[in-house]
């Protein structure tokens, strides 16, 4: 029963899959310390968002 739950999950709309959670660590300039910039961005912006 469990598995025909998880497959009607996966038939359903595949909105969630066009974005992408990016992590990218960046050095603080007030204390010199490293903070994670996390961000959701689609799967297209993804390469732009390292760039930066």
């Amino acid at each position: 029963m469990a598995k025909k739950t998880v497959a009607t999950l996966h038939t359903g709309k595949s909105e969630g899959r066009s974005y992408t959670k990016v992590i990218k660590m960046v050095k603080s300039p007030k204390t010199g310390a490293y903070v994670f910039d996390e961000k959701m961005v689609p799967n297209e912006a993804a390469k732009d968002f390292f760039k930066n």
